[in-house]
């Protein structure tokens, strides 16, 4: 069998607001994978193949910048931003522009940093 990549697990606080903002922000159905379990919540579903995000909760707070993020692609990367802002995201203040697209540092409600994209020039980034 070939080894692929079928989720991620993000720890937090609240597994079902952070469920409801990134199933907003990516337009992907949360799931009822756990049932009655409050202690997790999952964007996605096992049937559609690909990988979904899973939050579980966590008695510590984050306390530091996380090594690993997600990337979202965005069509517009101002509408983009104001897309995460009016979801309960904040804008870290961080933007890079490149030759191939524009980085915005990003933060959800439980302040876990991720970026949005909008690449220049490419149909799929």
């Amino acid at each position: 069998m070939t080894n692929r990549l079928v989720g991620i697990t993000i720890d937090c606080a609240d597994p079902a607001r952070l469920a409801s903002f990134w199933s907003a922000m990516l337009d992907i159905a949360e799931s009822d994978d756990h049932g009655d379990d409050s202690g997790w919540a999952t964007v996605g579903s096992r049937l559609d193949g690909q990988p979904r995000l899973t939050f579980q909760r966590v008695p510590e707070p984050k306390t530091g910048k996380v090594r690993i993020h997600l990337d979202v692609q965005v069509e517009d990367i101002d509408a983009g931003r104001h897309r995460v802002e009016s979801l309960g995201g904040r804008w870290a203040g961080v933007r890079h522009d490149y030759d191939d697209g524009t980085v915005m540092v990003m933060h959800d409600p439980e302040d876990h940093e991720f970026c949005i994209v909008q690449y220049y020039n490419c149909d799929t980034g």
